[in-house]
């Protein structure tokens, strides 16, 4: 039978780490998951593939042999199952190394491990790891199919496949998601007390486990994707909170202290420079939202919005004479 690429069914190098490994496994397993793909041969076959390959890399004895004999496992067989031959010996096609816990001149000593019942696995899985060589003569490869093998020693029971979550959208306000604490939240009918981290944002996972259905081995977490709602206030980037601030054209000019009110309905009094322009942006440090990962706040950006007033005959006459009085260059000047 063909020698199975476990590196190039999950898609990684051979020197991939384990963390790799487990991250391109969990990916390629909830995407070829049956409850995601019913009635799906195809995608059942890749991922009774993707579990097999994991169930090898994912165990760093299994790994280990793997990679030792790779392609050549069926010569090992054969070799093995010669009177007296010595595959790791010279001439044999692993002369110079030998797999761990070999011992002496023959591989008498090598212990071949598996976690978990192989008859779920394919004809390699179960050929490599559990014994049975096809072809094989007059059960010269022993009793487990490889040569000296002591037995098949069934260790753990077979890791269990990690099960997909169950994804929710749930909205938040955004006064909500500042001032964090336990909310009622209703997912598919069911009413359920989340605790909703200060700070949250949209994207933000909350995962509830056991919650998503299911019970046992069989059970599957609910994961909540936070969408905040946009404020008809207040916009927001990151922990940063900006607001408009109308201001009067005298404050403008000739300076005040004017209130604003934060998001929490704090009034903070706001010191307006005299001879502000419209759009200046002034910072209140400590007055946005807290950070997520954090113990401080980002800040509250007020942008000024300068209201000019409405004349009649008698102040567009007195507006005239004070802008007669003033000198303003022309700020369109090489516009």
């Amino acid at each position: 039978m063909d020698y199975k690429d476990y590196y190039a069914v999950l898609g990684v190098p051979r020197t991939a780490s384990t963390g790799e490994i487990k991250k391109a496994f969990r990916a390629l397993a909830r995407k070829h998951h049956p409850d995601s793909n019913p009635a799906d041969a195809e995608a059942e076959r890749r991922f009774k593939e993707v579990n097999e390959a994991n169930e090898v890399l994912a165990d760093p004895a299994k790994r280990k042999q793997y990679d030792e004999l790779g392609a050549h496992w069926q010569d090992y067989a054969r070799m093995g199952g010669r009177p007296g031959g010595d595959p790791f010996g010279p001439g044999g096609p692993f002369a110079g190394f030998r797999p761990a816990g070999a011992g002496g001149g023959a591989p008498g000593g090598v212990r071949f491990e598996f976690a978990g019942d192989p008859g779920g696995f394919s004809d390699f899985f179960r050929t490599f790891f559990a014994g049975g060589v096809a072809g094989a003569a007059g059960g010269a490869a022993g009793a487990g199919g490889m040569p000296g093998a002591e037995g098949h020693r069934r260790s753990s029971p077979r890791r269990p496949v990690a099960v997909p979550p169950v994804e929710a959208a749930v909205q938040v306000a955004l006064e909500d998601a500042a001032a964090g604490g336990t909310r009622l939240i209703e997912v598919d009918g069911r009413r359920l007390e989340v605790a909703i981290p200060a700070g949250v944002e949209s994207g933000s996972r909350i995962r509830l486990r056991g919650l998503g259905g299911g019970s046992g081995a069989d059970a599957r977490d609910l994961v909540l994707v936070i969408a905040v709602r946009p404020h008809a206030v207040f916009t927001r980037d990151g922990a940063n909170l900006a607001r408009d601030l109308a201001v009067t054209l005298r404050e403008a000019l000739l300076g005040a202290e004017v209130p604003v009110p934060t998001l929490g309905g704090k009034r903070l009094l706001l010191r307006i420079p005299a001879g502000t322009q419209p759009g200046r942006v002034i910072r209140l440090a400590g007055q946005g939202m807290p950070r997520l990962k954090g113990g401080d706040r980002g800040d509250l950006l007020v942008r000024v919005r300068a209201v000019l007033p409405a004349l009649d005959e008698r102040g567009r006459a007195a507006a005239t004479t004070f802008l007669d009085t003033i000198d303003q260059p022309d700020p369109r000047q090489g516009a």
